[in-house]
């Protein structure tokens, strides 16, 4: 946003909030007829590492009579500056305030930033509420992972855009266009059209009724136009990489290029709700990525890439796609983000020019094989301890991996089996010589649309319980280890498995001065437990509670495309702690995408080609 030195001076980091970053889109507000804020509610370093804000960045400016410029959630001292100055929140581009635009759109993909938005809207001069906004208000949308469901922050927004945006922005730009002229369209009549539009779902649609003991009774639309259920919009091949991405001048967290070389994963981890949400799995040619690849580091100057996929060693002819770009750019440094847990992972990263050999990341995230198969995360201790071993012998000096407490089915003997299969890795390491291991530790979350979501979270005593048994048996064999606050957690469960009841629980906590939450600095849960309580709320109702098979889910409206069937089927071999093949390389596992995983291998050779 366009801010006064004086306010610039008197805040951390300002360079979250000047402007005219390499490649960054100006267009003239007077002559361009729709206007669009893409807000990010985190801070500009986690957005600005975000691939959706560039990518929807460059799909709206790509029409001529639309412009898209972009707004971040300001720390707590430049929010605190803006209010004392009563200046409004604005965007980079312009610095024009988030009531001025036409459309305000939000990526939601973490629910910790729930509170961000309504703190950006307040200070962006929009009623926080939905239902208080006028005609003269913008039209508050969301997407996201976060999105798919919508019903906690169902409150605060107008419309969800469900599932991939690519096709979505060009239809919604054709309905808006329609609102010009002389006859203005009332607010009803403009979230009508949009309803209209596949992947829209407008909440203020549909009426919601519980039962005595507060689960949902029922889910109707409440007007003939809108669908009683919204399916997830999916494109089956990707669109062409984006190479024109604005360049910070300051450090963002991931400082490097981007170019999505996948999208969706076919391994099927229970827990994962990525691997559910962005199915089936589809690849971008090979040739697509080597073009991509020169012409970002041509118009960025970047001297790292990253090859962005779910698995990005799943990716087909990964080692020759790699080796082509070495060829071609000898000096650029390669990230391959998530690899899977093998020695072709190891050799692969190992065969990257410009690596430094300090450390590599992978994820068991169980320490039992049953507790593995439960998950689904298919990696004997074998494989375990052969791809630690890999590495150590091709210099690799160090570990890091991640782990889950809390997982269904856990017992305290799976905790200690984390502290045995640990101390077995850091003695593949050469002798004489003991590497560097260190050990990361998450509870687990039920998420929606996963195989695991209607399980309850596991109670915070028996997390405590679980990790101080690994802490103390890790620190016999020195190993540095670090774990997430329970509370936290509990609160994304919360959050993430929630009703449109929890709206103001939202609302009362960022009344209180719940912001940043996703910040372990800011992090407060007295406020939330105080929000939960003045709304008669329980957390544990939401997130420790396990939903029994016939229980209407507040996101059973969203269609992602995957049969409930599936999910209790991959339910039930949890419990027994039967694996799952992955689909693309053993017959079908019938989730619902059966015609587009089809399609998707009939592929398969021309991206490798």
């Amino acid at each position: 946003m366009t801010v006064s030195d004086k306010l610039l001076y008197g805040v951390i980091k300002p360079g979250r909030y000047t402007n005219h970053e390499w490649q960054a889109i100006h267009k003239d507000w007077d002559t361009t007829p729709i206007r669009v804020a893409l807000a990010y509610p985190d801070l500009y370093e986690i957005g600005m590492s975000n691939l959706a804000v560039q990518i929807l960045y460059e799909l709206f400016n790509r029409e001529p009579d639309t412009l898209a410029e972009r707004v971040f959630c300001p720390w707590v001292d430049m929010a605190t500056a803006l209010r004392k100055a009563n200046l409004p929140l604005g965007t980079l581009e312009s610095g024009r305030p988030l009531k001025d635009f036409d459309v305000v759109g939000f990526s939601l993909g973490y629910e910790l930033n729930d509170t961000n938005i309504l703190e950006m809207l307040a200070l962006g001069g929009i009623p926080v509420l939905a239902s208080e906004r006028d005609d003269s208000h913008p039209l508050v949308i969301a997407g996201g992972s976060a999105a798919l469901n919508p019903e906690p922050m169902a409150d605060f927004f107008d419309c969800f855009v469900l599932g991939d945006g690519e096709e979505v922005v060009p239809e919604l730009l054709e309905v808006i266009r329609g609102w010009e002229g002389k006859n203005k369209l009332s607010r009803a009549e403009k979230l009508k059209q949009i309803a209209a539009i596949p992947g829209v779902y407008v909440p203020s649609f549909y009426r919601l009724e519980y039962l005595p003991d507060g689960r949902l009774a029922s889910f109707n639309p409440v007007n003939d136009y809108a669908p009683p259920l919204v399916k997830r919009r999916l494109v089956m091949a990707l669109p062409p990489p984006m190479v024109h991405p604005v360049v910070p001048y300051m450090e963002v967290i991931h400082d490097r290029g981007v170019v999505e070389i996948q999208r969706g994963c076919s391994r099927g981890c229970r827990f994962c709700q990525a691997g559910i949400i962005y199915r089936p799995v589809r690849e971008r040619p090979r040739g697509e990525v080597l073009e991509a690849v020169g012409t970002l580091v041509t118009n960025c100057g970047y001297d790292e890439v990253s090859l962005l996929s779910l698995c990005t060693s799943d990716y087909p002819g990964i080692e020759k796609l790699v080796g082509d770009i070495t060829q071609r750019h000898p000096e650029l440094a390669i990230s391959l983000p998530s690899l899977r847990l093998d020695s072709f992972s190891v050799g692969l990263v190992s065969s990257l020019p410009s690596r430094r050999r300090s450390g590599l990341t992978f994820a068991p995230e169980a320490g039992s094989e049953r507790l593995r198969n439960v998950i689904n995360k298919v990696v004997s201790e074998d494989d375990i301890l052969a791809t630690a071993a890999t590495a150590f012998e091709r210099g690799w000096t160090g570990l890091k991996l991640y782990f889950m407490v809390g997982l269904p089915t856990e017992t305290m003997e799976d905790a200690e089996a984390i502290v045995r299969l640990v101390g077995k890795v850091q003695q593949t390491g050469p002798k004489g010589r003991r590497p560097q291991v260190r050990v990361s530790l998450a509870t687990f979350v039920p998420k929606p649309h996963t195989v695991f979501q209607r399980v309850a979270q596991a109670q915070e005593a028996d997390i405590n319980a679980r990790c101080d048994a690994i802490r103390q048996g890790l620190r016999r064999h020195g190993i540095k280890l670090s774990w997430s606050d329970p509370r936290v957690s509990l609160l994304e469960a919360v959050l993430s498995r929630g009703d449109r009841r929890l709206g103001k629980v939202i609302y009362r906590a960022w009344q209180s001065g719940a912001v940043m939450d996703a910040w372990s600095e800011r992090f407060d849960f007295a406020k939330w437990q105080a929000a939960f309580g003045e709304c008669g709320l329980s957390p544990d109702f939401y997130a420790r509670r396990e939903r029994e098979p016939d229980e209407l889910l507040p996101w059973a409206h969203i269609d992602i495309g995957v049969k409930p069937e599936f999910f209790a089927r991959e339910l039930r071999r949890a419990q027994e702690a039967v694996p799952t093949a992955d689909c693309r390389v053993s017959p079908c596992n019938a989730c619902g995408f059966e015609k587009s995983v089809a399609q998707c291998k009939q592929k398969l050779g021309k991206a490798a080609k």
